[in-house]
């Protein structure tokens, strides 16, 4: 994922933009594969007289088809004295656990650079964004700053293998 900009004002607040996933181009094929598995599944879940299932997997596959051809728009990130600011959505210090940034490799496709945040939230506790390699510095002092843990964090094996699959 490609940050845009990067802005530091005074160790005030620290904000970026970068697109919100990293959009992959699908080809023909890979909507034909799709069309098919899914036409599959569902002719499998009427045979078992699963009719539920099958309009589930008919809805999955359509959403799926839809956010494969929608483009990614950007987001505001923003580090600010009250907490982490991801668009309209605001974070609070006392409700981030812990941090990590993650800087780049070498070679950026193998280790990008990444700013983990623990939340303590019950859903997707774990907020991963992308940051320049450049501001991966200020991000980890200003941070401390808050008086926010520092803790190493790696992107999840499931989260790997969504992202060799082009998602």
């Amino acid at each position: 994922m490609r940050v845009n900009f990067a802005t530091i004002h005074m160790m005030e607040k620290i904000e970026w933009t970068a697109l919100e996933y990293e959009h992959t181009e699908r080809s023909r094929d890979w909507f034909w594969a799709l069309g098919v598995i899914v036409f599959t599944a569902a002719a499998a879940a009427v045979i078992f007289n699963d009719y539920f299932f099958a309009v589930l997997i008919i809805i999955s596959g359509a959403l799926l088809a839809y956010l494969a051809i929608t483009k990614p728009e950007p987001v505001l990130y923003e580090l600010n004295d009250k907490g982490f600011q991801v668009g309209t959505s605001l974070y609070p210090y006392e409700n981030i656990k812990s941090f990590w940034v993650q800087r780049a490799a070498i070679d950026p496709e193998i280790l990008k650079p990444l700013l983990f945040i623990k939340s303590s939230r019950l859903f997707m506790p774990v907020i991963i964004t992308p940051i320049e390699n450049g501001m991966a510095n200020d991000i980890n002092e200003f941070l401390l700053e808050k008086n926010v843990s520092e803790e190493e964090m790696k992107e999840t094996f499931s989260e790997k293998i969504m992202e060799a699959l082009g998602f």
